[in-house]
């Protein structure tokens, strides 16, 4: 970590180094053409489906010709309305605005619905200026409503993309479409940075769950559905106005299809490859009019997508004739070679319309300006990317209409999580669940029985609905934040007491009374981007009871088990598979839990295949249908019904490796992705450190010694540091990610303690006072830039007096309660 110190490890070593083995890795074909260039020629052609407006067109030319450069240039850079005001857009001539997913209206993550609508209203307010000398050019506001409009509580939560890519059903993504625009019309927001359209190729990759499936043939049934459904068909009167929004296709272009599964990485390998694995899904939106398009993070062959002059202008712009606006990732212009995040003529130069400048903005906005004043960005390309984003909004109707909550379904709060909304939604659900094993035919089960339901995803709307669900992770939020949400335990409850059976929630599945069959939810917490990055595809139980525990003693009792495992991605759940009599994969159904029960007793059929092929060993990724050697433990498109004989013979539980997850330091008793636990003096200690200053036991928390109780001494400065290989956490430090400790607090600190060199001892004496488990946090923003490029010490934790805690897991992530200050 660069820190100020190095830790001298006590006796030959350490008093305590624990070891973990190095993940094995199975690496994509070497690329055919190692080149990060198109050939624009190459690919199959396509006309725009869009007719030019003459009428627009000239409207648009006689705007550039009024505008001022200060005006054209905001129109091309967008601001987080974190980092930004109403007077920012107004004084900047910004054309747009948007909101990360950990950014809301007032820093509140479940503000209401009118805080949304009001500071809508705010921003076009602001952008409607009234100097006589300049035209009126509205703002625009984009948001990630990914499944559903998601960040507003109380909205329709629908499944994420996997579960809708288990359904094979084109004409329920229309819908879904539809009604994610109205709802997100009801706030006042006009362009959604949706639908991803990814084909996922490594199950490693944080994302995998934002993607369809493996085969381009999902995605490219759904985009033009998707597309249709939220902006309308071209053509017709409220096309993209009225109940309609704009869409955006993402991630152009091989963003699922990284080495290792990287988020933000490269995808290696030949333009031929390219063209067939992930144009398809394009060509199909751009068919169906999708107005806007997002650049990837990630590079092809070393060439990052957004500074892609072959791929943006060659390909999309002029092969393709895409005549919309080209919008970039959040400071993706930053990783551009030779660019900042507030400085990079590369990247509109290249083809990008909109830079995505989140904190950004100002700097981006002053460099892009004196860019065109000195000729490094021609006045000819600025226009360009400016009549795009006028097109757009034109063709919109943003010019005509009136103040976002004064337009058609604004301020219509009835419509979030509206009846026949969440409808949908369930029927989503309904649809998408995979039946992998039905021992016995224990499936259906009968409603009128006495069920018992147990594991820590039972009766948690926020583990079912996964990432980018009120924050960006789909962390810290409450029950009460999901109003309109029925948890699977809930809509379990209700289905046995509406036959006249007995529904018993036990998380831990301790029983008083024997149940006739016993349903166990467990699985992923929520993630998202790269934070859920994996080194393999096992499962990694984060939960603090131990399912696989609980379905082995429920089974050892008699008692018939079902396993509805929540998932972002197919995993290795062998001993999970061994221990179940019945087997479904869930993966993230959003707010209608409901929709699990109906398939569960026998309401609705199992309709559910697999949109990705599922691992048979925990390295066995990358593994896609048609690959060479192809041999999952279930083949893409399986699916059982209740009426198909679903045994399955033992699987060997042996893990390949133990890679974990990459975000992932230290956890179940030892650390990770081959890091060691050292403990000992501060290296500035130059002399004998004298007697023990601080001691490790192994302890236990939810499962036998799956966690280490470090005891300072007090006699003089110690700490204990997690050590390996120099990692590059400069991606991991953009926005808001830390590093968080889960601890228990058993002797308060006698003097400071730090994390990482920042102090935290109020919160330790704070988890100290309160008792129990809990957390503490620092950014990684709290590092230099220097630091985060060659970090080996991710965590260090020192004091000088006497301190007393037990540790059950160290990661990077969005902290729950806020992390400590870098000062």
């Amino acid at each position: 970590m660069g820190m100020s110190f190095m830790i001298r490890a006590l006796g030959s070593a350490a008093l305590l180094a624990l070891a973990a083995g190095t993940a094995a890795q199975t690496s994509p074909s070497a690329p055919a053409e190692p080149s990060g260039t198109a050939h624009p020629d190459a690919w199959p052609p396509q006309k725009s489906p869009v007719r030019l407006n003459k009428q627009i067109e000239a409207r648009i030319t006689d705007l550039l010709a009024r505008m001022s450069l200060e005006q054209k240039v905001g129109q091309v850079v967008q601001g987080d309305i974190a980092s930004i005001t109403p007077e920012d857009v107004r004084r900047y001539h910004l054309g747009s605005v948007f909101n990360g997913g950990n950014s809301d209206p007032g820093g509140r993550y479940n503000a209401p619905a009118a805080d949304w609508l009001a500071l809508a209203d705010a921003f076009w307010t602001a952008s409607t200026n009234d100097d006589p000398a300049l035209p009126r050019i509205p703002a625009i506001w984009g948001i990630d409503a990914v499944h559903g409009h998601s960040n507003v509580v109380g909205a329709t939560l629908f499944p994420h993309n996997i579960a809708l890519g288990a359904t094979r059903d084109p004409a329920l993504m229309r819908r879904i479409g539809e009604i994610t625009a109205l709802e997100m019309r009801v706030t006042g927001i006009d362009w959604t940075f949706a639908p991803t359209i990814a084909v996922v190729r490594d199950d490693r990759w944080g994302r995998s769950y934002e993607g369809f499936g493996e085969d381009p043939a999902i995605a490219t049934s759904y985009a033009g559905p998707l597309v249709e459904g939220l902006q309308g068909r071209i053509g017709a009167r409220d096309w993209l106005q009225g109940g309609h929004v704009i869409a955006t296709a993402k991630h152009f272009l091989g963003d699922g299809g990284t080495d290792h599964g990287k988020d933000q990485g490269d995808t290696r390998m030949g333009e031929a490859q390219l063209r067939t694995l992930f144009a398809g899904p394009y060509q199909a939106a751009l068919k169906a009019g999708v107005q806007s398009v997002m650049a990837s993070f990630s590079s092809w062959n070393g060439s990052k997508i957004t500074g892609n002059s072959s791929l943006l202008t060659g390909v999309l712009k002029k092969r393709w004739s895409f005549d919309g606006f080209v919008v970039g990732d959040w400071n993706a212009h930053g990783q551009i070679p030779g660019c900042t995040t507030t400085n990079c003529p590369q990247a509109i130069n290249a083809g990008l319309d909109i830079y995505m400048a989140p904190d950004s903005w100002k700097g981006i906005w002053q460099s892009t300006l004196a860019g065109v004043k000195s000729g490094a960005i021609p006045m000819a390309r600025l226009d360009e990317a400016v009549r795009r984003v006028l097109r757009v909004k034109f063709r919109a109707g943003v010019f005509e209409a009136p103040r976002p909550s004064a337009r058609p379904f604004a301020g219509r709060y009835d419509l979030l999580g509206a009846a026949d909304h969440r409808a949908v939604a369930r029927r989503a659900v309904q649809e998408s669940l995979v039946l992998l094993k039905n021992s016995g035919s224990l499936l259906p089960l009968k409603p009128g029985a006495r069920i018992l339901v147990a594991g820590d995803g039972a009766d948690n709307i926020a583990k079912q609905a996964g990432g980018w669900t009120l924050s960006w992770q789909g962390t810290g939020t409450t029950p009460a934040d999901f109003p309109n949400a029925t948890s699977i335990w809930r809509g379990i409850d209700a289905a046995v007491r509406a036959a006249g059976g007995t529904a018993t929630l036990s998380v831990d599945g301790r029983m008083t009374a024997r149940p006739d069959a016993a349903i166990v939810v467990f699985g992923e917490d929520p993630y998202a981007e790269f934070q859920g990055d994996k080194a393999d595809v096992a499962f990694d139980d984060p939960a603090t009871v131990d399912n696989l525990a609980t379905m082995k003693r429920l089974k050892a009792a008699g008692v018939p088990v079902v396993a509805v495992f929540l998932s972002g991605r197919p995993l290795w759940v062998n001993p999970y598979l061994n221990a179940a009599d019945a087997f479904v994969a869930a993966w993230l159904p959003g707010s209608e839990g409901a929709g699990v029960a109906d398939v569960l007793f026998g309401k609705q059929e199992f309709r559910g295949t697999l949109p990705f092929s599922w691992p048979k060993r925990s390295d066995q990724t990358p593994l896609n249908v048609g690959d060479p050697g192809y041999d999952p433990l279930f083949a893409y498109g399986y699916g059982l019904k209740a009426k198909d004989k679903g045994e399955l013979a033992p699987l060997p539980e042996v893990r390949a490796n133990a890679g974990g997850d990459r975000n992932t330091l230290f956890a179940r008793g030892k650390p990770t992705a081959g890091r060691r636990l050292l403990i000992g003096a501060p290296d500035d200690l130059r002399a004998n450190p004298g007697p023990d200053l601080i001691s490790a036991r192994a302890a236990d928390r939810a499962g036998q010694e799956d966690s280490v109780r470090l005891t300072w001494t007090g006699r003089g400065q110690a700490s204990a540091a997690l050590v390996g290989e120099p990692v590059d956490l400069t991606r991991e430090a953009n926005g808001e990610v830390a590093l968080i400790v889960s601890l228990r607090v058993d002797g308060a600190p006698t003097a400071l303690v730090t994390l990482n060199d920042v102090p935290v001892t109020d919160r330790v004496r704070h988890q100290a006072a309160v008792g129990g488990w809990g957390e503490i946090a620092v950014p990684l923003r709290c590092l230099s830039p220097a630091e985060l490029s060659r970090v080996t010490r991710p965590f260090v934790l020192s004091t000088a007096g006497a301190l007393d805690l037990t540790i059950s897991a160290v990661r990077f992530g969005s902290p729950a309660t806020g992390a400590a200050s870098c000062s």
